[in-house]
């Protein structure tokens, strides 16, 4: 047999797809029984998991690659891992490629395409410029996820993610709801398109609640800890006067936060904090996080699931866009 899945092992053996995974993997949890039952198939149904002749196999058949822009960006590391847990249950096996904030990730793919070959790609981020400018030259089907935009329209480029600028426009609303009316933001340059949005959104939550959207109260910052806490540093730095930051992940947010306390300011007591994206540790930090949470495991799912559509029934590309939540955490009080 040809090209067997874990899901055809789980078919022919009768048990589920993540009790062969775990045969696979060699995990414990699983009966004596029921991995001798299970590697018995697979031995009889030739299928050898993870050897470099699979592997090179895999590379030209089942691949899909996920180019992910920003190697330091935690909520890309926590979401790829869910990306490849849902990219394995329809059997394909994918390989991830890093690229700084500021590379071009189009460049990258075509790259890719002439080396790996795979069946489609899924962009983790990208710049509408570099895509308006380049993506004609791409012809596997792909999927651009965590970025919804107008300003895109490709037969063979779907997009599934949040609406950034109304997620910001929740966040800023929800300070405001609180009584805060001097708000700091911190966030990406102008070539960030999800920056752009979410600066958007904050400013017309300001707006609509008559609160003037002050340029000295923005900081620019790349999505990490150390960018974000020299961004703080230099809006206290101008000796800025704000009760309460939004900022545009919740890696800006630890990194603010740590130049905060650096500088004897309590959170929530001095500064209120509102985070974006629902990162794991937003729930175990201290304070526990209030943020906007975007729903990263129905983004993926979303995500695999129109590019398979793509590569084997020839679906056109859709855009899908998906409803992030509040989590109300510690990090912001009522004034």
């Amino acid at each position: 047999m040809a090209n067997l899945t874990i899901k055809d092992i789980a078919r022919i053996s009768g048990c589920s797809v993540s009790t062969i995974s775990r045969v696979i993997n060699d995990r414990p949890d699983v009966r004596p029984e029921t991995k001798e039952h299970v590697l018995k198939v697979m031995r009889e149904a030739g299928f050898v998991p993870n050897t470099n002749a699979r592997q090179l196999k895999i590379q030209q058949s089942r691949s899909l690659v996920f180019v992910v822009k920003g190697t330091r960006n935690i909520f890309f590391s926590d979401f790829l891992v869910q990306l490849q847990r849902a990219a394995t249950l329809y059997g394909y096996n994918g390989i991830v490629s890093y690229l700084d904030e500021n590379a071009n990730e189009i460049d990258a793919a075509e790259k890719i395409l002439r080396e790996i070959k795979p069946k489609g790609i899924i962009f983790l981020g990208g710049s509408v410029a570099n895509f308006q400018r380049g993506f004609d030259s791409i012809n596997v089907p792909s999927v651009l996820t965590t970025l919804v935009t107008d300003e895109l329209n490709f037969p063979n480029l779907s997009m599934v993610g949040v609406d950034d600028r109304a997620a910001a426009y929740t966040a800023v609303d929800y300070l405001i709801r609180q009584g805060h009316r001097k708000i700091a933001v911190l966030g990406g340059p102008v070539t960030s398109y999800p920056s752009v949005m979410r600066r958007k959104g904050a400013q017309e939550a300001m707006e609509d609640a008559g609160i003037l959207f002050n340029d000295k109260l923005y900081g620019l910052s790349n999505y990490d800890f150390e960018s974000a806490y020299h961004a703080m540093n230099s809006l206290l730095a101008r000796r800025a006067d704000f009760t309460a930051l939004f900022a545009m992940s919740d890696v800006i947010a630890f990194g603010a936060i740590r130049a905060l306390v650096s500088a004897g300011f309590r959170v929530p007591e001095d500064v209120s904090v509102i985070g974006f994206d629902g990162i794991t540790m937003s729930r175990y930090c201290v304070p526990v996080m209030t943020t906007i949470v975007q729903p990263s495991e129905q983004i993926a799912l979303q995500s695999i699931e129109l590019l398979v559509r793509q590569i084997e029934h020839g679906s056109p590309a859709q855009t899908v866009t998906l409803q992030p939540e509040l989590q109300q955490g510690e990090s912001v009080r009522a004034i």
